[in-house]
């Protein structure tokens, strides 16, 4: 007899009981699903720092949630706060959560400011005013004592050892990154946790603030970014033949995991199920995916298996869809190789098309995106659609589309890197 509250493998079966999400088109998820199904974009000019000069100079930037300074890892833990406490909220545990905290978090270091501010103090530090400043003039800086708060502002851990204070998790936070698919990577150690019976809930996060300068010129160097900035809500292309790169976004998504008995016996209300997950690294390049697709098709094959479904189960794909040439091409024919020519009629959508790539926090907001989907019976749309690209043969939803959804396949995958796919259902399979 099959167990209530274990899937067929005699693991505990994973519930969502709890979702917060902010992105450029809102902050919570009743404001982000309305918009988002409404086909409104978050991107717009930069107005945080200059641009003039940049090839690129928009991005779906969180202009209502401020931060001081305004650096990646501050920006980051203010978005991933508000994003918990929605979480949290929803899923009634109380201020001591009964859990771990898993944080995808960008790679930090110190920013422009911060460095002109050291090199100054360096300069006017110096024995000899020569206007060249040496490696040893910014450690006699640094000794000063001065910029305490800023080593511990610029350590990799900093962001998620104050999420772990501020909502009680227990034992030592996780902090991750796996590229694009790092807010993916954080509910998939969720969900091993849990299955695992380390723990009965686990508190996943993804999160990104780094819309900065250096970011969006690193990024542009790679020849990565869209160009087309006026005007900037048509930009994200993902899939249309005319795609010429992402835009870059930021926000964060937290999903409160929980152990299906444990959620039962406080009758909490239960949003979703997680069934599986599905990883596979991808080392052939920085920027590009293996040509022939091998990581691409094994991560969503993996998450299939691990969830006990059959291709004919995915109602609609929330795809990672960046909008770059290569990531669309190579996601399309992953997904293709696996359900075969089915997926010419599941009905795929990217909400990067709206919001943006928000990088680390991405997989996470691609997750709520997908539970709010199954909640609703409604499928986002993809902006900017309107050159259809023949060598990516899939079923584009391009107006919002009411369907009776009960399983998404949500992809993440990271560039030249970890390839995650998560697969999230109404009920147990």
């Amino acid at each position: 007899m099959t167990h209530p509250h274990r899937d067929a493998r005699g693991r505990p079966l994973v519930a969502v009981t709890g979702l917060g999400v902010v992105t450029s088109l809102g902050q919570g998820a009743a404001d982000n699903w309305a918009a988002l199904t409404a086909g409104r974009s978050g991107i717009h000019a930069i107005t945080r720092f200059p641009t003039a000069g940049l090839r690129t100079r928009i991005a779906g930037t969180v202009d209502f949630l401020k931060a001081e300074p305004m650096v990646a890892p501050v920006l980051s833990e203010r978005f991933a706060a508000a994003a918990a406490e929605e979480a949290v909220g929803q899923a009634g545990l109380g201020s001591a959560f009964p859990g771990a905290l898993f944080i995808a978090v960008p790679p930090v270091e110190m920013e422009w400011p911060q460095r002109q501010a050291l090199a100054e103090t360096a300069l006017a530090e110096a024995a000899e005013q020569t206007g060249e400043i040496t490696y040893a003039d910014l450690l006699r800086a640094a000794a000063t004592r001065r910029f305490d708060d800023w080593h511990d502002l610029f350590i990799f851990g900093t962001v998620a050892d104050r999420i772990a204070d501020r909502f009680g998790t227990r034992g030592s936070p996780i902090s991750l990154s796996t590229a694009c698919s790092s807010g993916a990577t954080a509910i998939q150690l969720g969900v091993e946790a849990i299955r695992r019976g380390e723990m009965q809930a686990a508190l996943c996060i993804g999160t990104d603030g780094s819309v900065n300068p250096e970011s969006l010129i690193r990024f542009s160097l790679l020849s990565a970014l869209s160009t087309q900035n006026d005007p900037p809500e048509a930009a994200a292309k993902p899939f249309a033949k005319n795609r010429d790169g992402f835009v870059m976004g930021e926000g964060a998504a937290a999903l409160v995991l929980e152990d299906v008995a444990a959620a039962a016996a406080r009758g909490a209300t239960i949003l979703g199920y997680v069934l599986g997950c599905g990883e596979k690294g991808d080392g052939f390049h920085r920027t590009r995916s293996s040509p022939d697709g091998a990581p691409i098709i094994a991560a969503i094959q993996d998450a299939l298996d691990d969830a006990g479904l059959t291709p004919d189960r995915i109602d609609t794909v929330n795809a990672h869809g960046t909008g770059t040439p290569e990531n669309d091409k190579m996601e399309a024919l992953g997904c293709l190789a696996v359900l075969g020519e089915r997926m010419r009629s599941v009905p795929i959508s990217s909400n990067k098309s709206m919001i943006g790539h928000t990088l680390t926090a991405a997989g996470a907001v691609e997750a709520a995106f997908s539970l709010l989907t199954i909640a609703h019976g409604r499928v986002p749309p993809t902006l900017n659609y309107a050159v259809p690209d023949p060598a990516i043969p899939l079923d584009v939803v391009t107006q919002a589309r009411d369907l009776p959804v009960r399983t998404v396949l949500s992809n993440s995958f990271g560039f030249g890197g970890q390839n995650t796919c998560l697969v999230f259902a109404a009920e147990p399979a």
